[in-house]
């Protein structure tokens, strides 16, 4: 194996970007600020979008797909939106390119310069609205509950491999319905649907709330949200659902004729995630020794790795293996056999470790004998024998399943213990500076104190929390009265 990892009590950005590229799953392109997804970063991708959808289509929604390119017009429509995205778009301006007459290779062609410039999408709104125009005329078409998977372009300046890059993956849902009610359900419906992903999939623990109005999406008249707290203390966006109200169907006139005769705009909804999701199941539960990985999106769950001298000895435990693998696999568990001839078992053991798989089994001459296997799982380290006349099948779902609840009892535990509440300003830049963490405080609800402090500390308001009590208080900052408290923290 290459040399180890950075400690993450030392540094905790150098171990997590020497970790998501020694563990295969992602690296920095020849494009700046882009990253290529390699295979195995990608396969625990694919595992989240598989979830996602599911859970997507088990809620009414079907996918679709919008263009990539949209009308520089488009997005001067709503002007909240095109505020909030202007200063990260992407422009095409011209399209063909030609040879240069000076032999200086291809050159923009300046007698191909485009009308209207195309904007690469950094968010669809713009385009499914233009196009919900066409789809909308009476109550009868209503509700559109429409998602697409696609990649999106926004051009950021300090990029991080899945946390922040020019390019990413993601899936954008956009609804139009005939009552604001309908909207509003469906935004808070889809809040529920990415923290229920979170927490019984990734094993991400997640506050639900809303965002302070200078937080909130640009275009959005309410944004739900998931915030994550991740083991360095700093909070992540997980996901975002929105409220968009009538504000796009305004912007691009959707009116439909209502069941009473009259005609009405349309109130819409936005909600997305991103492979964002990939940093966050990082950062919640790996170690110094590499990924952990929740069984329930790992794409290998057990891995086998035979211990022998000689081809005899790999034969009779390449036999007894294929008995154990087809059990498993008939309980829908995933699992490799490393019978590689080019790395010695130690190696083996290490790159699985670093590669977050829960459960690993190692087999030797003398558990042949014995009729036992090693099992080793990577949270927490510990092995054990297993006599294999028992059923091996039932003990690894059952240690699957232990391994699942582990790791999110654990950031459980994480959060609870970095979730701080303050009643002073003092006190709460101790806690930013110190533990970090979730830290719960009252706020005056102006923008101006939020400026402020984050201003000072970096800390901003993650969200209102929608279990929150209603109190009476008085703002850490300003001193003014508050309606109660919200979460601040440092965030990616």
């Amino acid at each position: 194996m290459s040399k180890g990892l950075p400690k993450r009590s030392e540094d905790y950005s150098l171990w997590y970007n020497e970790l998501v590229k020694k563990a295969d799953l992602a690296e920095n392109s020849a494009v700046r600020g882009c990253m290529v997804i390699k295979p195995y970063g990608f396969s625990i991708w694919e595992k989240m979008q598989a979830e996602i959808d599911r859970m997507f289509k088990e809620t009414g929604h079907t996918n679709a797909y919008f263009p990539l390119f949209i009308p520089k017009s488009y997005l001067s429509k709503e002007a909240d939106h095109v505020e909030g995205f202007a200063k990260e778009c992407a422009v095409v301006t011209h399209y063909r390119l030609k040879n240069d007459e000076n032999g200086n290779g291809v050159v923009v062609d300046p007698d191909a310069k485009l009308e209207e410039e195309l904007i690469v999408r950094p968010t669809s709104e713009t385009v499914i609205w233009s196009t919900y125009k066409n789809w909308v005329q009476s109550y009868r078409d209503l509700p559109i509950l429409v998602n697409q998977w696609a990649n999106v372009v926004r051009w950021e300046m300090r990029t991080r491999l899945f946390l922040r890059t020019a390019e990413f993956l993601w899936q954008e849902g956009h609804t139009a319905h005939a009552t604001k009610q309908e909207a509003i359900d469906e935004s808070i419906q889809m809040m529920n649907v990415y923290a229920t992903f979170a927490e019984e999939f990734m094993g991400v623990p997640v506050v639900k709330g809303i965002k302070s109005e200078s937080e909130r999406f640009a275009g959005a008249l309410e944004t739900y949200c998931i915030e994550a707290l991740m083991q360095d203390g700093k909070a992540l966006q997980a996901g975002t659902s929105h409220f968009l109200g009538q504000n796009f169907a305004k912007a691009f006139d959707v009116k439909f004729a209502t069941k009473e005769g009259g005609l009405e705009h349309v109130w819409g909804t936005s909600w997305g995630v991103s492979t964002r999701l990939m940093g966050a199941l990082i950062m919640a539960h790996s170690d110094d020794h590499g990924l952990v990985l929740p069984p329930k999106l790992a794409p290998i769950q057990v891995v086998i790795v035979p211990i022998y001298k000689g081809e005899e000895q790999l034969a009779q435990i390449r036999a007894k293996v294929d008995e154990i693998t087809a059990q498993l696999r008939a309980k829908g568990i995933s699992v490799k056999f490393d019978d590689r001839d080019t790395h010695k078992p130690g190696f083996k053991f290490a790159e699985w470790e670093l590669k977050g798989v829960p459960v690993r089994f190692a087999m030797g001459p003398r558990d042949l004998e014995n009729n036992t296997l090693e099992i080793a799982r990577r949270d927490t380290g510990e092995k054990q024998s297993f006599d294999l006349s028992g059923d091996v099948a039932a003990k690894v779902e059952e240690l699957l399943n232990d391994i699942q609840n582990s790791i999110y009892q654990k950031a459980v535990d994480f959060r609870t213990e970095h979730t701080t509440e303050v009643d002073s300003y003092e006190d709460f830049k101790k806690v930013l500076d110190g533990k970090g963490g979730f830290v719960s405080a009252h706020w005056d609800g102006t923008a101006e104190t939020e400026d402020k402090i984050k201003e000072e500390t970096k800390a901003t308001i993650r969200c209102i929390p929608l279990d929150r009590k209603e109190e009476a208080g008085v703002c850490i900052y300003s001193g003014k009265p508050s309606q109660g408290r919200v979460l601040f923290a440092k965030a990616y």
